[in-house]
């Protein structure tokens, strides 16, 4: 993670259980994620949850002929109780990522998939959730 998201890392996001149908990743509340109002910086949940969503993409992917690009187009986010704590990002998407992989692949076209990811504290409260819109296209084999 520290080659290919520097940010994250510095942050302390950590991915805590991936399977090819979910995936949690936590952020911790420590100085270097915290902003001035004593709650985790909304730059570092939204790293949380985007990389939750993101990695199940990445695991659908993975060693996939023909390859297929993803790429964020939309995220939005709800921000409902100040996060004090570590937050879990938890998305269950996978099985949908899935279909929308192989949707792109099958009709040689774009889709999209829009996947939710719920961020809790440890006693369970949701603090936010993302919706982080991918985008799939089967890469061309242009020499």
């Amino acid at each position: 993670m520290l080659s290919k998201l520097p940010s994250a890392f510095f942050c302390g996001v950590r991915v805590v259980d991936a399977d090819e149908n979910k995936c949690a990743v936590k952020v911790p509340y420590k100085w270097f994620s915290q902003n001035p109002f004593k709650s985790t910086y909304f730059a570092c949940l939204s790293m949380a949850a985007e990389m939750s969503t993101g990695l199940l993409c990445l695991m659908h992917l993975h060693k996939r002929q023909p390859a297929v690009s993803m790429l964020v187009v939309k995220i939005e986010g709800n921000f409902i109780k100040k996060a004090t704590d570590i937050t879990v990002f938890t998305c269950k998407d996978g099985h949908a990522i899935k279909k929308t992989i192989e949707d792109a692949i099958a009709s040689n076209e774009g889709k999209i998939i829009t996947s939710r990811s719920y961020g809790r504290n440890p006693a369970g409260e949701i603090v936010a959730e993302f919706a982080v819109t991918w985008s799939f296209k089967v890469k061309s084999n242009i020499n």
